[in-house]
């Protein structure tokens, strides 16, 4: 049975203090670990409160699931939907989602679907810049052939020695104005957050510091996407520095945004940051999980563990 939110643990210091990491990938989109992995090493790393988001995909839930609950930790069912917005690819995050919503499924396999077309473009333009067989070598690196992307053609070149690694390749081959890149339209702002509302759960624009768009046009997204419905934003992301934690914290207040945190983790030797390795949330910011059923359970375990420590030194 599932803990009541309690008065005692809605304590926006209780919630703070959690170790939440709901941004993360598995091999079912462009990570290098299989679901339940992701959610092993979140567990190995603190995470006490973790969401396993693959890019536009569900089917690697139920294993994270299953996993984390093996553990003790917490879950929350996720995805990341693949958005286009005045000409840039832009991220909403879904959290607490169903993922047997119908409307939310087939909304994700239109966004899928033109992928495979977009990935034998690449391997094309790849082929013509030097690198051969570009298409066959992602496919052998994907865990779910719908969803063949970017990050497969890095680890593909990576591992043909042209690139030291995977971050090299995306500066000199798969970035917009390189030999490999090849634009895409994805779903509609409007949409994707109403589908992540109408699976039950909040929507969540994903770190902003990565786009390359201007003050305004940044305005103008946040706007957009807090009057589709959005209800968060990521402040302490893996793809920020210090200070855009504190630029999108003042973003968070004047929108009147709720606050995320996650690591947007890959694989071990991919990502900037590890599994909960973040800092805290700005302490003057409400979190996204503030009053979530999942963060009382999590601050019970966290209280639980920390007696039982306390338990032990004592008989020490």
């Amino acid at each position: 049975m599932s803990l009541a939110f309690t008065p005692a643990a809605q304590a926006p210091q209780d919630a703070l203090a959690i170790n939440a990491d709901l941004h993360s990938h598995s091999r079912v989109s462009d990570g290098s670990l299989a679901p339940g992995e992701v959610a092993r090493r979140a567990h190995a790393h603190g995470v006490e409160l973790f969401a396993l988001t693959d890019h536009d995909e569900v089917d690697g839930l139920a294993e994270a699931g299953a996993a984390a609950a093996a553990l003790g930790l917490v879950f929350v069912p996720g995805v990341e939907i693949s958005v286009t917005w005045g000409g840039e690819t832009i991220h909403v995050v879904g959290l607490r989602i169903d993922p047997g919503c119908a409307e939310l499924r087939a909304g994700l396999a239109r966004t899928r679907s033109g992928r495979d077309a977009r990935a034998r473009e690449i391997g094309e333009d790849l082929a013509r810049a030097g690198i051969d067989d570009a298409y066959a070598g992602a496919l052998k690196l994907v865990g779910n052939p719908a969803m063949v992307g970017r990050t497969h053609f890095a680890r593909y070149i990576v591992e043909q020695g042209a690139c030291r690694d995977v971050h090299e390749v995306f500066q000199r081959y798969l970035s917009e104005g390189k030999p490999g890149f090849v634009p895409h339209r994805w779903a509609d702002l409007g949409d994707a957050v109403g589908w992540i509302r109408r699976a039950g759960g909040v929507a969540v624009l994903a770190h902003p510091g990565r786009y390359r768009i201007g003050d305004t046009a940044l305005w103008s997204l946040v706007a957009a996407f807090r009057d589709a419905g959005g209800e968060g934003i990521e402040v302490v992301s893996g793809s920020h520095t210090r200070d855009q934690y504190r630029r999108f914290a003042q973003v968070a207040r004047e929108f009147g945004l709720r606050a995320s945190r996650g690591s947007d983790f890959h694989g071990p030797d991919e990502s900037r940051v590890e599994l909960g390795s973040l800092p805290p949330l700005p302490a003057a910011l409400a979190p996204v999980w503030l009053d979530w059923p999942e963060t009382a359970r999590a601050i019970a375990a966290a209280r639980a563990a920390r007696g039982e420590s306390g338990a032990r030194t004592a008989r020490a």
